[in-house]
């Protein structure tokens, strides 16, 4: 193997590590919030590695450039799916009564 299929292989690996974090992320955080942070940073750096370590192998710089779009494309729809998810999240738990309140009778 040539220095550029190591290069090539590391980001696909690194990528793949940091897809693994985001799904343990997922897995272990206890609220919405912190999972969706875990899920989403995570899959942005991944994919970023994934692509970086695409690029060196295509053979056209157009199949570079599109790769290089639709990393951002995902970064923005990854950002604008969680900022509405999180907002969602948000309204619900102030729309809820607080559970300790109602327990208590709301004398402390």
């Amino acid at each position: 193997m040539i220095l550029i299929d190591w290069y090539s292989a590391l980001m696909v690996a690194l990528g793949a590590f940091f897809f693994v974090a985001g799904c343990v992320g997922l897995w272990r955080f206890p609220d919405e919030l912190s999972k969706l942070h875990a899920l989403t940073k995570a899959d942005n750096v991944g994919l970023g590695f994934v692509v970086l370590g695409v690029i060196p192998q295509v053979a056209e710089m157009a199949d570079a450039i599109q790769l290089l779009v639709i990393w951002v494309a995902v970064m923005l729809a990854g950002a604008v799916s969680c900022y509405l998810l999180a907002s969602q999240t948000q309204s619900q738990q102030l729309e809820q009564p607080d559970v300790d309140e109602h327990q208590t009778g709301g004398n402390q």
